[in-house]
């Protein structure tokens, strides 16, 4: 029967995928906010500059996830980590220097034609970036969402913290990413005795 785990990506392919974005503000902030928040695609779609930021460009703190952007109309709070806010006032400055609306109601993410970005150019953008990293293989957009619940869950080993990192109704939804990376396993067999 094959494994229903979630994938992730390993923490070379994360810290990868982050370095190439660098010089990018939009294409590097998709990625750092997926892979620090767990935000689904169309909830990073759906945000607005008033989600994520005050009106005077200073980053949110907690990010609430509005019913209507959020999976089932189920609200919930991202609480950002402390390495986003550098990156999220480079993107205001980008903003600002761009001529992207920075109204309230405008959309975080914008095209080319400074419309809302739409799920499937997250995707394309994302494995783009991929190739450009030089993966072996090349993951979806999702497995974003399901490194970073891995990431929490690795470095809480709390289940119930992860569910509600993770904005899960059920916490047997959450068990799906407990299961050991390869580099634990490998960790693990090296110190048997044989």
């Amino acid at each position: 029967m094959p494994c229903l785990c979630p994938t992730a990506l390993t923490s070379d392919e994360q810290h990868a995928l982050l370095r190439v974005t660098a010089a990018h503000p939009r294409d590097h902030l998709i990625v750092a906010l997926a892979l620090g928040t767990g935000l689904r695609l169309s909830e990073l779609v759906g945000l607005d500059v008033g989600d994520v930021f005050f009106s005077d460009g200073k980053p949110r703190l907690r990010i609430r996830v509005r019913p209507e952007i959020a999976k089932r109309g189920r609200t919930g709070d991202i609480f950002l980590p402390d390495a986003l806010v550098p990156k999220l006032r480079a993107f205001w400055r980008h903003k600002l220097s761009s001529g992207e609306g920075i109204g309230p109601e405008a959309p975080l993410l914008c095209s080319q034609s400074r419309r809302r970005i739409s799920p499937r150019r997250i995707q394309v953008v994302v494995r783009a970036w991929q190739e450009e990293a030089g993966f072996d293989r090349l993951y979806g957009f999702h497995s974003l969402r399901h490194s970073a619940v891995t990431n929490v869950y690795r470095a809480s080993r709390n289940l119930f913290l992860t569910q509600r990192f993770a904005r899960h109704a059920s916490p047997l939804t959450t068990v799906a990413y407990t299961h050991p990376s390869d580099e634990e396993l490998r960790e693990g067999v090296r110190k048997l005795a044989c």
